[in-house]
């Protein structure tokens, strides 16, 4: 017998990194050295306290068990501590926190949970991909707001036409931001939620890269700003923050009512996380001396690699957009190249993986993204051979 995807199915995306996951295996399996930048996934290893947590959870009975279907109340009691104590934000752990398997997820699900077919969801040009997955499972319309480096790369929503901004529902926003690296101002911020209230907008702030900021700036929360509770949510993960991305926990913070149908959907789709995983989750935010130091030399290193690839590449006049967060560089593409098709000459003739940023939506044409997991003398290299081709 053979039975065929659904309709919605094949609506989805093609996933964006496949493409290039698949290509970068084939040279490597055919021998070649290959240096990866185009990839998003931390190299640096979980910290240890969290390691151990995660190592005596296992060994505990009750962590056996179902967790609750939202998650455990001690989870949700560290997320609530480290908002507060992080950025000065008080949450109500009933109705403002939701538990879920990394903050994907959660991106995915609230074009379901929020929305009606046909609907308008705001996305940012270039974003993460995965934001349209989302959108096509809810069968909602989208429509992409052009990030401008002119702007550093921030929403500029005096651009946005009336028209656009009175139809549209929710609006995602990421900062730190991938893949440009830039992060949000105190201003900007205001000006989001003065546009949400305006519109009736809802606000999703994707905080992923939340605790990577350079140059001693440390990124800001969505919700520091006034209002921001009464008009949106943000999610949090520990991919980034703690190496942790192949654990999937995450959670999302804020307004009661987004934070209610993001926990009703998940009631039926997952019986939360397993409790060892929560409690793991506990300890690497909990222990603050511990989590301190770790965000600190993450912070360190990959604002060492930053500097050191970002001194390469100027050496031959390849001059890069700086970024101020996250560990993603984005670089412009040389004259009469499309994003791919440099992207395709660097791995063909420098065995060198860089994400084509066009596949971040059309407003990240003349660009590529390089990401900075990967070891700073390997970053180097990866330099040293791009300016060997004499493109600059």
């Amino acid at each position: 017998m053979h039975f065929s995807e659904s309709n919605l199915l094949k609506q989805l995306p093609e996933q964006f990194f496949a493409s290039l996951v698949a290509k970068v295996n084939t040279k490597v399996a055919a021998g070649e050295d290959v240096i990866n930048l185009g990839q998003g996934n931390p190299d640096m290893p979980t910290p240890d306290y969290i390691v151990k947590a995660m190592q005596e959870a296992t060994g505990r009975s009750a962590d056996h068990k179902y967790s609750p279907f939202r998650g455990e109340m001690r989870f949700k009691e560290a997320i609530a501590d480290f908002y507060r104590t992080e950025y000065g934000v008080t949450l109500d752990l009933n109705s403002e926190v939701a538990i879920l398997a990394g903050s994907k997820i959660g991106l995915v699900e609230l074009p379901l949970a929020l929305m009606n077919p046909g609907e308008t969801l705001l996305l940012p040009n270039p974003g993460y991909p995965d934001y349209l997955s989302g959108a096509v499972l809810g069968q909602v319309n989208v429509t992409r707001i052009p990030l401008k480096e002119a702007n550093d790369f921030l929403i500029d929503y005096q651009a946005i036409p009336n028209d656009v901004s009175q139809q549209a529902k929710f609006l995602y926003m990421n900062y730190p931001n991938n893949p440009t690296g830039a992060v949000a101002t105190a201003p900007f911020y205001k000006d989001t939620v003065a546009f949400a209230e305006e519109h009736q907008v809802g606000i999703v702030s994707d905080f992923a890269y939340g605790a990577i900021g350079f140059d001693g700036n440390q990124p800001l929360s969505f919700l520091q700003t006034a209002g921001a509770k009464s008009v949106g949510i943000e999610t949090y993960t520990f991919s980034k923050t703690f190496n942790m991305a192949g654990w999937r926990v995450g959670f999302a913070v804020g307004n009661a009512d987004m934070i209610a149908a993001l926990n009703l959907i998940q009631d039926h789709l997952f019986v939360s996380i397993f409790p060892a995983i929560q409690d793991a989750a506990i300890a690497a935010l909990a222990q603050r001396k511990q989590r301190t130091d770790a965000v600190g030399q993450l912070q360190a290193v990959y604002e060492s690699r930053r500097n050191a690839f970002i001194n390469a590449v100027r050496s031959f006049n390849w001059e890069p957009y700086v970024p101020k967060g996250a560990f993603y560089v984005l670089m412009p593409v040389p004259k009469g190249y499309t994003s791919a098709q440099f992207a395709e000459l660097l791995l063909n003739r420098a065995n060198v993986a860089v994400a084509d940023a066009s596949g971040f939506g059309d407003a990240g044409e003349g660009y590529v993204r390089v990401g900075l997991t990967i070891t700073e003398d390997r970053l180097v290299e990866a330099a040293n051979r791009i300016k060997a081709l004499n493109l600059f």
